[in-house]
């Protein structure tokens, strides 16, 4: 974990999404207050929460929705909030969300108010841009401000299903950087009883540690509250330790995907091309019948490849690619992983 992202609802103003008192995203700053802390929830401001943060050696994020009415008239008290935050407690990771972009005055007054906050923090503050709903920005423009929230997904509605997730990445790493889609696992354990019973593909059938490795070519976003986990969950602390590792690595290369496109039921996964000889291969056994997969790759046809297991189920190993790039790999159980580091011989 390098971020503790606090979600809508820290602020004193209220949002659309508020179960307590529905509010709006125009008009915020007829409330002068609605970006100071909510005090009922953080008397002591958010000091003691950003403190806590640094030393775990975490960062703080916040949820931020500019005011949208008039095409985003207000973006300099929208720049100079976000400004205010920055420089009180030190938070440089801003979620935005709730925009509309109906015209060119308003993308032209978005973007004055990131280059504003970019520009008066050197560079610090950096952006992650929802783009689950309506005309926003994310994919192929804005995209100098920092990552996409991709989707949103919820066990309470029962909408969010693992190899969905996976097969959104996968789909969108070939025209997308996957290093800039921050892809979520949720917390498997609840509300598993508003899946059909007997569900082969409901997340309660998925390790934790798959869940979270999903979005190991992307930005992985563990979103759900952090309280109440089952111990099992804290099993994949040593998992993320390690990704974090060579997360840096891993995101450095050309990430494209491989295999099949996610069913639930297929091999896939996601090569990231670091040179002409070295890279890492993410591959994935969904709930396919054998342990033997064949994969069509990116790397050149009829060359030895070693693959050394970093994470997950892999073991190491020497492979041939076929006439079309293809290999073959193994892992022994349904619903398991590998992180490999590759070398060309």
């Amino acid at each position: 974990m390098t971020v503790f992202q606090i979600d809508d609802g820290w602020q004193s103003g209220k949002s659309p999404n508020s179960i307590l008192a529905k509010g709006s995203f125009r008009n915020i700053w007829d409330n002068p207050d609605y970006w100071t802390p909510d005090p009922v929830k953080y008397p002591r401001g958010l000091a003691p929460v950003a403190d806590r943060a640094r030393e775990l050696g975490l960062e703080l994020g916040l949820w931020f929705n500019p005011s949208i009415q008039d095409s985003f008239a207000d973006w300099e008290k929208d720049a100079a909030a976000i400004l205010g935050l920055w420089r009180e407690y030190g938070i440089r990771i801003f979620k935005i969300d709730g925009l509309q972009i109906p015209d060119k005055k308003a993308e032209e007054n978005l973007r004055r108010l990131f280059d504003r906050v970019r520009s008066e923090s050197g560079g610090a503050v950096v952006f992650n841009l929802d783009a689950t709903a309506g005309r926003r920005a994310g994919y192929h423009y804005f995209t100098e401000y920092g990552n996409v929230f991709l989707e949103n997904r919820y066990t309470d509605w029962g909408n969010y299903y693992p190899y969905q997730t996976l097969r959104n990445l996968w789909m969108l790493s070939r025209y997308v950087p996957a290093q800039r889609l921050q892809i979520e696992f949720l917390n498997k354990w609840r509300n598993a009883d508003k899946y059909p019973a007997g569900d082969p593909l409901a997340p309660e059938n998925y390790r934790f540690d798959y869940l979270a490795a999903i979005g190991f070519a992307a930005q992985p976003l563990a979103w759900m509250e952090a309280s109440n986990l089952p111990e099992e969950a804290f099993e994949t602390a040593a998992l993320l330790r390690r990704y974090r590792e060579i997360m840096g690595e891993l995101h450095a290369g050309i990430i494209l995907p491989i295999g099949e496109e996610p069913s639930g039921y297929g091999w896939t996964g996601f090569q990231s091309i670091l040179d002409g000889k070295e890279g890492y291969l993410l591959v994935f056994r969904e709930r396919h019948p054998s342990s033997k997969g064949c994969l069509e790759t990116h790397l050149p046809p009829g060359r030895n490849v070693t693959l050394r297991p970093v994470v997950g189920a892999g073991r190491p190993t020497r492979v041939k690619t076929d006439a079309d790039g293809r290999i073959a790999v193994e892992l022994k159980e349904e619903n398991s992983f590998a992180l490999y580091k590759y070398t060309l011989l």
